[in-house]
């Protein structure tokens, strides 16, 4: 973040100059695309506001005690009038199958190389103090999913795309699987002319909101994030409901369903970042692996990654009911006793559910029968 100043900005400045190098530097920053917008938000206020009075961000009471700092940048930077918003590729190689349980671990996509924040940020900062050394006067700060910033909506005013009805920015030549990041400033850039990326091109198709798992997409643009399996997997910290256990199925971190059924990730580009590579294997884990690591062994696996949003007892939980999930198997059963042991309650719990799965597969012969307190998912969408 620039320091105040109390001169005030140069309007003599060639900002439109400065516009056409900011898209020079990004390109030679690794970022595929950047533009500029506005800070009006207001068009995207009822949506939020909508969100939140449907409890949809369920114990993530930090999305409702930021609303204002949300929908107004300048709360985060004063006098700021333009946000800059930078989108980045990260998959790291062809889009994998959809995930249909087994042996194997699935792991969100984005998760798998290093923490996007850091790799992702430092470009931001490098690209933000070279517009520095050529604006007067001017302010900036640079963000990365690390504050109250709708980055979807700023990113969709930019041009970078449009928000499908998955929630996710898509673009027609690149699908969805990119981070975006954003410089807020002071300075008056010219803001990018409108573009034909932004227009919303999800048609009549229903991909994503039949493929969600546990039903979490409501409706075109409806997540109810407590159902979400990136949400009970990541982002909670208590247990994942009884009821939604089952549809986890082997997804121990994030899910990518939605995007890899969406007919624009045929586009999507692969990272040439080697910062995002898969590290440990972990494009493809067994679970039986998983289940061998003790807490130091997780710490060591994951340091410097995205996985460690989650502490050792969440990682339990999410193996646990994947483990639960997977055929049964002697080892994997010595596994989730083994790790019992140091287990939290949490953690325990979804252990002894996992357990009790095998017990109950063992006596039907080998599959899962239905769990007794399993309610039926909804409808999934409209």
């Amino acid at each position: 973040s620039s320091p105040p100043s109390s001169a005030p900005f140069n309007p003599c400045m060639n900002l439109q100059r400065v516009a056409d190098d900011i898209g020079l530097w990004a390109q030679e920053l690794g970022f595929q695309q950047v533009a500029i917008t506005d800070a009006d938000l207001s068009a995207y206020a009822p949506d939020v506001q909508r969100w939140l009075a449907r409890r949809f961000h369920g114990d993530m009471g930090y999305m409702a005690r930021n609303v204002r700092k949300r929908l107004h940048p300048q709360e985060l930077l004063a006098g700021t009038v333009r946000i800059v918003s930078a989108r980045m590729d990260y998959l790291p190689g062809a889009q994998p199958p959809l995930p249909a349980g087994g042996e194997n671990a699935y792991i969100a996509r984005y998760a798998l190389g290093r923490d996007y924040h850091k790799t992702v940020r430092r470009r931001l900062v490098t690209l933000a103090r070279r517009i520095d050394e050529r604006v007067a006067n001017g302010r900036f700060r640079a963000f990365v999913d690390s504050a109250p910033v709708l980055e979807k909506p700023l990113a969709e005013k930019a041009g970078l795309g449009w928000i499908g009805k998955n929630t996710l920015l898509l673009n027609e030549t690149a699908g969805s699987f990119f981070f975006l990041g954003e410089i807020f400033t002071n300075a008056p850039l010219p803001v990018a002319p409108p573009t034909d990326q932004a227009r919303n091109r999800c048609g009549a198709c229903k991909a994503c909101i039949n493929a969600c798992p546990t039903g979490a997409i409501v409706g075109p643009k409806q997540l109810d994030a407590r159902r979400c399996i990136a949400y009970l997997t990541i982002e909670s910290k208590g247990p994942i409901p009884l009821h939604l256990r089952e549809a986890v199925g082997n997804r121990v971190f994030g899910c990518d369903d939605c995007q890899l059924v969406c007919p624009w990730n045929r586009y999507a580009q692969l990272t040439a970042e080697a910062d995002f590579a898969p590290r440990h294997g972990l494009d493809n884990p067994s679970l039986e692996e998983l289940l061998g690591w003790d807490e130091a062994t997780f710490l060591a696996k994951t340091e410097g990654m995205a996985l460690r949003r989650i502490n050792f007892q969440q990682w339990l939980r999410n193996v646990a009911v994947a483990a639960g999930n997977a055929a049964r198997s002697l080892r994997l059963v010595a596994l989730l006793k083994e790790r019992r042991a140091e287990a939290g309650d949490m953690a325990r719990e979804h252990i002894d559910w996992a357990l009790e799965r095998h017990s109950s597969a063992s006596a039907s012969d080998g599959a899962h029968p239905p769990s007794q307190t399993s309610a039926p998912l909804p409808k999934r969408g409209p």
